[in-house]
Protein backbone atom coordinates (compact mmCIF):
# COMPACT_ATOMS: atom_id res chain seq x y z
CA UNK A 1 0.00 0.00 0.00
CA UNK A 2 1.38 3.43 -0.97
CA UNK A 3 2.05 6.04 1.70
CA UNK A 4 -0.55 8.80 1.95
CA UNK A 5 -0.06 12.56 2.29
CA UNK A 6 1.91 13.49 5.39
CA UNK A 7 3.33 9.95 5.72
CA UNK A 8 6.98 9.03 5.19
CA UNK A 9 7.51 7.79 1.65
CA UNK A 10 4.73 9.92 0.12
CA UNK A 11 6.12 11.98 -2.74
CA UNK A 12 3.83 14.10 -4.94
CA UNK A 13 5.26 15.14 -8.29
CA UNK A 14 8.04 17.64 -7.52
CA UNK A 15 6.81 20.36 -9.90
CA UNK A 16 3.45 20.82 -8.12
CA UNK A 17 3.37 23.80 -5.74
CA UNK A 18 0.62 24.91 -3.39
CA UNK A 19 -1.82 27.47 -4.82
CA UNK A 20 -2.13 29.40 -1.53
CA UNK A 21 -0.85 32.97 -1.86
CA UNK A 22 2.79 33.19 -0.84
CA UNK A 23 3.19 29.44 -0.25
CA UNK A 24 6.04 27.70 -2.02
CA UNK A 25 5.54 24.24 -0.53
CA UNK A 26 5.03 21.15 -2.62
CA UNK A 27 1.37 20.24 -3.13
CA UNK A 28 0.02 17.07 -1.55
CA UNK A 29 -3.58 17.52 -2.74
CA UNK A 30 -5.58 18.58 -5.78
CA UNK A 31 -8.79 20.48 -5.05
CA UNK A 32 -11.03 19.86 -8.05
CA UNK A 33 -13.71 22.51 -8.51
CA UNK A 34 -15.93 24.36 -10.91
CA UNK A 35 -18.07 27.48 -10.87
CA UNK A 36 -21.53 26.34 -12.01
CA UNK A 37 -22.40 29.80 -13.32
CA UNK A 38 -19.37 29.74 -15.65
CA UNK A 39 -18.47 26.10 -16.30
CA UNK A 40 -20.30 23.09 -17.66
CA UNK A 41 -21.05 20.46 -14.96
CA UNK A 42 -18.28 18.13 -16.16
CA UNK A 43 -15.56 20.84 -16.28
CA UNK A 44 -13.00 20.69 -13.47
CA UNK A 45 -10.38 23.24 -12.56
CA UNK A 46 -7.69 22.36 -10.04
CA UNK A 47 -6.08 24.23 -7.20
CA UNK A 48 -3.11 22.60 -5.54
CA UNK A 49 -2.70 22.49 -1.77
CA UNK A 50 0.03 21.56 0.67
CA UNK A 51 -1.05 19.80 3.85
CA UNK A 52 -1.04 23.09 5.81
CA UNK A 53 -3.36 24.90 3.35
CA UNK A 54 -5.71 22.07 2.35
CA UNK A 55 -8.43 22.93 4.85
CA UNK A 56 -8.31 26.70 4.22
CA UNK A 57 -8.52 26.37 0.44
CA UNK A 58 -11.21 23.67 0.73
CA UNK A 59 -13.31 25.93 2.97
CA UNK A 60 -12.89 28.87 0.57
CA UNK A 61 -14.14 26.83 -2.40
CA UNK A 62 -16.76 24.98 -0.35
CA UNK A 63 -18.33 28.19 1.00
CA UNK A 64 -18.99 29.24 -2.59
CA UNK A 65 -20.34 25.84 -3.63
CA UNK A 66 -17.43 25.29 -6.02
CA UNK A 67 -15.53 22.37 -4.42
CA UNK A 68 -16.27 19.04 -6.11
CA UNK A 69 -13.56 16.73 -4.76
CA UNK A 70 -10.17 16.58 -3.07
CA UNK A 71 -7.68 14.08 -4.47
CA UNK A 72 -4.13 13.08 -3.71
CA UNK A 73 -1.68 15.05 -5.88
CA UNK A 74 -0.24 11.79 -7.15
CA UNK A 75 -3.68 10.95 -8.61
CA UNK A 76 -3.89 14.11 -10.75
CA UNK A 77 -3.60 13.69 -14.50
CA UNK A 78 -0.26 14.71 -15.97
Amino acid sequence: MAAGPGEPGHEPPSDLLCSARGCHEHADFGLRWNNPSLHTPDRRKTWLACTAHREHLSQFLGARGFLREVVDATDLPV
